[in-house]
């Protein structure tokens, strides 16, 4: 009997406490400390964010600007010489981490430095993962003796596989360094989501060196969990973390969902002997293959997280279904919110929607009534959640990531929680746009009135005056400057503009 990839339960990313009474549930519910710029509230709510090294504190958290509950996560050092003498190194890699943008990547919202208690503090806002963890899910599924389905299991992988490709291909490229089977989550819908490995980079490369060895107790460094040392390769220790190491751990943990568990026989660690019997326990040639070539004990002949997606047990040529509904919602911005309910409302559903010819025989027919709109309804969702990415394509120009400017360095200690930068940055992506143009006979002008739908449908209508001298690819910028759309929304809004400025003026003439 199989498990489809939608069964993952359990508690694991962010877990509450059970059974709580409900003066526990009043108490969870006090805010005990607010971020500079007012927008993340931290409640009295601890939760377990996995094997993260470092992290001394991860509470729950509201976004009052979204409505939707975060993690406040806590990063704490007590030795300020160490901490000022890799501030900026610090600040680099989370101003990277906050562009990260991956359906199957954890999202950091936002970071900034404090000081408490005569600690440096790091403070950055997560996503909110309130699923499993795939080693959970493994455990739970072979406790029910069920055994792994294929697609799941193809379809996990290739969600790993897109989040490490994307990871990889930025400039310069993100290296995981920690991906083991309690670092990835399924949530109920079989989404998988990763955590980006720069976090653990940073104490195993900065602070681990830096810090006296009395102060690394109360550290969990994840990596050095016995239990956990069969997912990093030889050469881990040796050499710089490449790619190559990424690929080694993504390995193991395609070997793990495929037997379920690599038994450990009650030592502390998992031996090369219980690798080795998990290896020979693989039934099907291809999966065989694929697990033994990321394995590979030389780093250099490991294959890429983007050509692994086009191995054959996991290649598989997209339906146009597929297809279609990427394209769909690659596009939706451009059409009305509620598209799909409208258009099927005005179907005739005896219509016929498709035919295929056959020689000498009947046509073949479908129609409009076969179609089940509330499972295409889902499936459009789950696309757009990043279940089902597209992968067997050229691979993107690289992401290109910030690099901070060094900034003079102010005395710590007499440092009070920094002034919020003027704008946050905006995240979410754009998934409608609408806008009208008026002219105004008084002031001689256009008035623009714009109406933007972002993927949490949060709505946010701007309205604007236009000067003979604005142009739409400026005006859209603009709205990236001042926060209100994301960067990889700037082109898409600047052309839509340009359309709606060309469409208005010819009327107008």
């Amino acid at each position: 009997m199989s498990v489809p990839a939608g069964e993952a339960e359990g508690a694991a990313g962010a877990l509450r406490p059970a059974g709580a009474s409900q003066e526990e549930s009043e108490d969870e519910g006090e805010v005990l400390e607010e971020s500079p710029c007012g927008r993340w509230q931290k409640r009295n709510e601890q939760v377990n964010q996995g094997n993260m090294p470092g992290l001394q504190n991860a509470f729950l958290a509201m976004d009052t600007e979204e409505g939707v509950e975060v993690v406040w996560n806590e990063l704490q050092f007590a030795d300020l010489k160490a901490f000022k003498a890799h501030e900026e190194k610090i600040k680099t890699m989370f101003e990277q981490l906050v562009v990260v943008e991956h359906p199957n990547i954890v999202k950091v919202h936002k970071y900034w430095l404090a000081m408490k208690d005569s600690m440096a503090q790091v403070i950055f806002i997560t996503e909110y993962v309130s699923s499993g963890s795939l080693k959970q899910f493994l455990k739970k599924t072979k406790k029910n003796h069920k055994a792994m389905n294929v697609r799941a299991w193809k379809r996990w992988c290739t969600q790993i596989l897109s989040a490490l490709s994307y990871l990889h291909a930025c400039d310069p490229p993100i290296i995981h360094g920690n991906l083991t089977s309690d670092t990835v989550f399924i949530q109920h819908n079989g989404l998988i989501k990763i955590g980006s490995g720069m976090l653990q980079k940073v104490w195993h490369r900065i602070f681990a060196n830096a810090i006296p060895a009395d102060l690394h107790s109360p550290v969990c460094a994840g990596r050095e969990e016995p239990h956990n040392l069969h997912f990093f390769p030889p050469e881990y220790g040796h050499v710089a973390d490449g790619t190559a190491v990424d690929i080694f751990s993504f390995g193991m943990c395609a070997l793990e969902m495929a037997v379920l568990e690599i038994q450990s026989n009650g030592d502390t660690c998992v031996s090369e002997e219980a690798v080795e019997r998990a290896r020979r326990s693989l039934e099907d040639p291809n999966m065989r293959e694929f697990i033994l070539g990321c394995l590979l004990l030389n780093p250099d002949k490991r294959p890429s997280a983007h050509s692994l997606l086009f191995h054959r047990v996991l290649f598989e040529v997209h339906s146009l279904k597929l297809l279609a509904a990427h394209c769909f919602i690659s596009n939706q911005y451009l059409m009305p919110e509620n598209v799909v309910e409208e258009k099927t409302k005005s179907l005739d559903l005896n219509m016929v929607m498709a035919e295929m010819q056959r020689r000498g025989r009947p046509p073949v027919q479908w129609r409009y009534s076969e179609v089940s709109f509330l499972e295409l309804d889902k499936f459009l969702e789950d696309v757009r959640n990043g279940i089902y990415p597209l992968m067997n394509f050229a691979s993107t120009r690289p992401h290109t990531l910030p690099r901070a400017a060094p900034q003079a360095s102010e005395d710590l200690q007499n440092t009070t929680p920094p002034t919020p930068e003027p704008f946050d940055v905006e995240t979410r992506k754009v998934v409608q746009m609408q806008c009208s143009m008026e002219w105004s006979e008084e002031k001689g002008q256009w008035h623009l009135t714009l109406l933007l739908v972002l993927e949490d449908r949060l709505h946010r209508q701007l309205s604007y005056d236009l000067l003979p001298t604005d142009c739409p690819g400026d005006l859209a910028a603009e709205l990236v400057h001042y926060g209100f759309i994301r960067l990889d929304d700037c082109e898409k809004l600047g052309t839509f503009l340009e359309n709606a400025f060309h469409r208005h003026q010819l009327a107008a003439s």
